[in-house]
């Protein structure tokens, strides 16, 4: 089966969305925070983006759990910035992206209101600077976080079951 990544920079709404899908698909659901070593939750804690370097292990981590989800499908949520790191997500299997896009300002501020969470406003141009959009070979969708969570669920359930 097809797992889902829901991908997007930080504050971009891939929790909320992401379990509203794996909700109603009835499949296992994760949060890619869960895959980070401390060493990379105390680095973005402090105000430091992390590099490559940092990612890999955390995306080989997501990768393996999309892999032992091949026969039940998932739900998983990246942030997935370059077409890379997609790369090795797409190792652990079949995978679907649902890319959750949307203005700086609204991203920043959904920021700045959510509490408990070790990710700073401050290092939300970084990630924007290494975000590369889906290429057209990748299958996937981008879903405006302006709509509501309700309507990007359903905008992607109906592309997921119409994916070729």
């Amino acid at each position: 089966m097809t797992v889902i990544v829901v991908m997007g920079v930080s504050g971009s709404g891939k929790t909320t969305v992401g379990t509203a899908l794996a909700e109603r698909l009835g499949v296992d659901y994760a949060e890619a925070d869960t895959f980070h070593p401390k060493a990379n939750i105390d680095k973005m804690s402090s105000g430091h983006p992390l590099n490559d370097e940092d990612r890999q292990p955390w995306l080989e981590a997501i990768a393996a759990w999309i892999s032992d989800h091949q026969s039940s499908g998932g739900v998983v949520t990246s942030s997935a910035l370059k077409f890379r790191y997609r790369d090795i997500l797409r190792g652990g299997g079949d995978v679907w992206f649902l890319h959750l896009h949307g203005d700086r300002d609204l991203l920043a501020d959904r920021m700045k209101t959510r509490s408990g969470h070790f990710m700073p406003v401050s290092l939300l141009d970084s990630q924007l600077a290494d975000l590369e959009p889906l290429r057209p070979e990748e299958r996937g969708l981008v879903a405006d976080i302006a709509k509501k969570p309700e309507e990007i669920v359903e905008t992607a359930l109906s592309a997921f079951e119409d994916r070729s």
